[in-house]
């Protein structure tokens, strides 16, 4: 920030200081503008994510089951093994529908 000058005296101020001066308030600047900047995407692109991972669909878990579930023979005994009962059927059945 000392300036040496012809005779050897430190100076302050003058036009290398306002230079440097200018040069970090611009610097600033840039650095500020890049934050706002980096918060505005980042809600931009979660607000994205969000509107994308809950828009409407036509698929049900009901629709989903019977291509995850275990097999017919694997759910009785689970159920057994667990003190319920089970009957075939599909998972979207209302209990006590024959289908």
């Amino acid at each position: 920030m000392f300036a040496v000058g012809r005779a050897g005296t430190g100076t302050v101020g003058g036009r290398g200081a306002r230079a440097t001066g200018v040069t970090h308030m611009w610097l600033d600047i840039g650095i500020a503008a890049l934050l706002i900047f980096t918060v505005y995407a980042f809600i931009e692109l979660a607000g994205f994510r969000t509107r994308y991972l809950t828009h409407r669909t036509t698929r049900r878990a009901e629709d989903l089951y019977d291509q995850y579930a275990d097999s017919p023979r694997k759910q009785h005994r689970y159920a057994q093994e667990h003190g319920g009962s089970w009957h075939e059927g599909s998972a979207g059945d209302p209990p006590g529908s024959s289908r």
